[in-house]
């Protein structure tokens, strides 16, 4: 006979909830009517183990489905910048690739909390063009209310550090920045290489930033450079020998450390290991050259964007390894606004401060770009601004009479007006 269409129910409902056909004392008497067979209630049914676990395994595949589906979605500014959260990759490859180093998590601060005068920002002086160039980084950092420590490391030739009656220009800028910028002024042996190209021979001086053993930490910024906001809250990360940008500019080709900006922990031991590796080096190798050997590995990753921004950006028509990502469109003055130090690198352009023939700056001056029917030329008039700038900084005009390039060139940009 042909089971009853209820106990096959009942059977298999069983089978998959986990609970058995619920029988009478009698049930194997041939008398037991199967009508009594009880069958489970349909909240027996939800509230069984396998139901629970099958529907805790949808919920779980659900969940996987709607976090990954906009995988693709851009970065925000917050994350590229380092705003606060752990970047976990490097900034300047993308969203798929892995820094090697450690990614740095940058801060936010209490100003009762912290003590300063731990902390400084430090340049390092071989001659008179770069003692100007430091000076003007330390104006803008003293006029920018930045709260750490200022130090530069200049030759001992050029000055007593406790000069009272400078004669000479170089002697009156170093007292400038003494006495009205508050700079501590550390008189070094200027560190050189025989044989070595002359632009750079000198550059192993800025490793002497791994000395100041004053200090807990240091932050080191070539002076090739303009500082557009206060950088504080790097002094406040995890501790580590050393922190550094990718050179974006060599990505994905190269995960290079760019030694333009670096954050020091100043100790005997490192400084140490850096004079044998200078002693050690090629004639090809200089400051970059040492610092990836020695922390290529090791170093904390800062993000380069916004700490390392470079001029001939704004000329380049691929902006990729810069933003992170090729789902963003390149907008100068957004990225600008963002940016914290920004150094002069434009080949075939020469530095700031060596003359720029008119037909040069005619030539290489970014284009401006037709979009919806509207010229823009927010990239060219901030890219002649920086330079403009600069240039008007260094003949010695003051900070009232200035109009820094932040707003020269803003005010040429109608829309943000």
């Amino acid at each position: 006979m042909a089971p009853l269409l209820g106990s096959s129910w009942s059977s298999t409902w069983g089978s998959l909830s986990g609970y058995s056909q619920v029988q009478n004392a009698e049930s194997n008497s041939p008398a037991a009517d199967p009508d009594l067979d009880l069958k489970p209630s349909l909240r027996q049914i939800l509230t069984s183990k396998r139901v629970r676990l099958s529907a805790t395994a949808l919920a779980v595949l659900a969940l996987f489905f709607l976090a990954f589906r906009n995988y693709d979605r851009l970065p925000s500014i917050d994350y590229l910048r380092g705003g606060g959260v752990n970047i976990g990759v490097d900034a300047g490859a993308g969203a798929e690739s892995k820094t090697d180093g450690a990614p740095a998590v940058v801060p936010t601060f209490e100003d009762a909390q912290i003590n300063w005068s731990r902390y400084a920002y430090t340049q390092y002086v071989t001659n008179a063009a770069y003692l100007c160039n430091s000076v003007m980084i330390f104006e803008t950092l003293f006029r920018l209310k930045s709260k750490a420590d200022r130090v530069m490391m200049y030759p001992a030739t050029m000055m007593d550090p406790a000069e009272t009656n400078p004669t000479g220009e170089d002697a009156r800028l170093l007292v400038k920045a003494r006495d009205v910028y508050k700079v501590k002024l550390v008189p070094v042996s200027v560190q050189s290489k025989a044989g070595a190209d002359a632009t750079w021979a000198e550059s192993f001086t800025k490793l002497l930033a791994f000395n100041q053993t004053q200090y807990d930490r240091v932050l080191n910024v070539d002076s090739d450079a303009t500082i557009l906001q206060p950088m504080d809250e790097l002094f406040l990360l995890p501790p580590s020998p050393v922190a550094m940008p990718r050179a974006y500019w060599l990505l994905p080709d190269e995960k290079t450390l760019s030694s333009q900006l670096m954050l020091v922990q100043p100790s005997e031991v490192e400084f140490n290991r850096i004079m044998r590796k200078i002693e050690s080096a090629d004639l090809s190798d200089y400051d970059m050259e040492i610092v990836n050997q020695l922390y290529a590995d090791t170093a904390m990753i800062l993000p380069h964007r916004p700490y390392d921004l470079l001029t001939g950006e704004f000329r380049g028509d691929d902006h990729q390894n810069y933003l992170g990502t090729d789902r963003e469109e390149w907008d100068p003055v957004a990225v600008y606004n963002e940016a914290k130090y920004l150094h002069f690198s434009d080949w075939p352009v020469p530095k700031p401060w060596i003359s720029m023939t008119e037909s040069l700056r005619e030539d290489k001056q970014p284009p401006c770009i037709t979009s919806g029917g509207q010229e823009d030329c927010s990239a060219r008039e901030l890219w002649n601004g920086f330079y403009t700038d600069f240039s008007q900084r260094r003949s010695g005009e003051t900070v009232k009479q200035r109009v820094t390039a932040p707003y020269t060139a803003m005010s040429m940009i109608k829309r943000y007006v």
